[in-house]
């Protein structure tokens, strides 16, 4: 039955130039009538020894997304097998090497297609790294698809399709740390042939990448969670291709960004009390915890969209906010990370040194400095207190903040202004700090708390 279909032959015309051809691909393309030829790409090397023929670089530029692309080539020489019989489909390097068009044509049960070996820029790189791929263990995998992929593979990897800046730096997102070697492939088999050892940090601004560029990777432990990059690749396809998230905008984002983080906030103060470390008696499943879980993962999208936003406009990418973080934590724990770490240090010394090195490093001259504006009010009197505590500069124990509550409640009825309340709300957030609360979690619970009371008074 398929000996009866249109037939699609598929030859490769080899890593770079016309010399690296084969004799079988050069008799194939002779064969063949010009107006039967078509070529994936004129941007090759190579490309010349099949002309005169028919170029699919118009679709590049007529689809949003690569795969599209591939989609739409096949379409093509679908239709013109129907119209010849047989035609003749020549791609770079090796047609069963990092060729999606060839991987659906393949599949496609309207024609029958030949595939025909060829070189690949594989058996270059094998050369030039002098490697044996089969004792190293070596694996193979598209640039385009890496962090999907490749997200926790130990390696080493071969990454075809590395063709642009993009597609360098979300392979050097996915590499275990900033300082990862990596082997830099280009124009291999070219006058212009470079191979270069860079750290996996200057991959971004490696340049001058194109078609003809690909990556050895040596290692890849610990990488990072596939999950978690898989999460990336998602909101970058909500980013691209949903109206809502395409005209939204770090501003625009703010309103929503608070909502989600109140919603955690509501989704903890449901939860049952914790057991204390090392307390035998667990929680059973559920109990709230769904609803955090849920929550958590709302306010991580919008983690992920703000780094989206910024990796768009050059700034960073959600590795960077990562290795930013891990760095910034280290730093301020030297207690734990530190070369004299022993834990041995008590919550206020703790406390006191974490105000300090945040001080150095964000050169402060104040220890008011930095409270952000939009807090809420009680939780922004907390922070000050905490600060204030933190530099020696405490305004006195529970007993203190006692007697400055008693004399803000005698004050006459005349006196009881803005200024007033003001001071009696401080009051009672200095006598929550000292007495290990939380006064924004203590006012949401007295609240709630008052709420029940009114619903039974309606209900009575």
């Amino acid at each position: 039955m398929r000996a009866s279909l249109p037939r699609v032959v598929v030859v490769g015309l080899g890593p770079a130039g016309p010399e690296l051809i084969t004799g079988g691909t050069r008799a194939l393309i002779a064969a063949t009538p010009p107006s039967r030829r078509f070529v994936r790409t004129r941007r090759h090397p190579s490309a010349g020894a099949a002309a005169p023929a028919e170029s699919c670089d118009d679709l590049y530029g007529s689809a949003r997304r690569i795969e599209q692309v591939y989609e739409a080539i096949v379409e093509r020489l679908v239709t013109a097998a129907a119209r010849h019989g047989t035609v003749l489909y020549a791609v770079p390097g090796s047609p069963r090497i990092a060729e999606r068009s060839v991987q659906l044509l393949v599949a496609d049960e309207r024609v029958r297609t030949e595939v025909h070996p060829a070189l690949s820029f594989a058996d270059l790189a094998w050369s030039r790294l002098g490697i044996d791929p089969l004792a190293a263990g070596v694996r193979m995998t598209d640039g385009h698809r890496f962090a999907t992929e490749s997200a926790g593979d130990r390696g080493p990897l071969l990454v075809a399709q590395c063709d642009s800046a993009d597609v360098l730096a979300a392979v050097g997102l996915v590499l275990p740390a900033p300082s990862a070697p990596v082997w830099v492939l280009h124009h291999l088999g070219l006058d212009s042939e470079r191979v270069e050892r860079i750290s996996a940090a200057e991959l971004p601004r490696w340049r001058p990448v194109d078609h003809l560029t690909s990556l050895y990777v040596p290692a890849m432990a610990d990488a990072p969670a596939a999950e978690l990059v898989r999460f990336g690749e998602l909101v970058a396809t909500l980013r691209a291709e949903c109206p809502w998230d395409r005209r939204q905008t770090h501003r625009s984002l703010r309103r929503h960004l608070l909502e989600e983080t109140y919603e955690v906030l509501e989704a903890i103060d449901r939860l049952p009390e914790a057991p204390l470390p090392g307390d035998s008696t667990g929680i059973e499943a559920g109990q709230g915890y769904e609803d955090l879980e849920e929550e958590l993962g709302d306010l991580l999208f919008h983690v992920f969209f703000h780094a989206t936003l910024a990796a768009e406009q050059g700034q960073f990418t959600i590795g960077d906010v990562v290795r930013h973080v891990d760095a910034k934590l280290r730093r301020r724990h030297p207690h734990v990370f530190g070369p004299t770490a022993d834990g041995g240090i008590d919550e206020e010394s703790l406390a006191a040194g974490w105000e300090q090195i945040k001080r150095t490093e964000k050169g402060r001259g104040s220890a008011m400095d930095g409270i952000p504006e939009a807090l809420p009010a009680l939780l922004g009197a907390l922070k000050v207190q905490k600060r204030a505590e933190a530099v020696g500069l405490d305004r006195g124990g529970e007993a203190e903040a006692l007697s400055r509550l008693r004399d803000a409640l005698a004050a006459p009825a005349a006196q009881r202004d803005e200024q007033w309340l003001g001071s009696l709300l401080f009051e009672a957030v200095e006598l929550a700090r000292h007495n290990s609360l939380d006064p924004e979690s203590a006012l949401r619970v007295a609240s709630r708390a008052a709420q029940e009371q009114f619903r039974r008074a309606e209900q009575a």
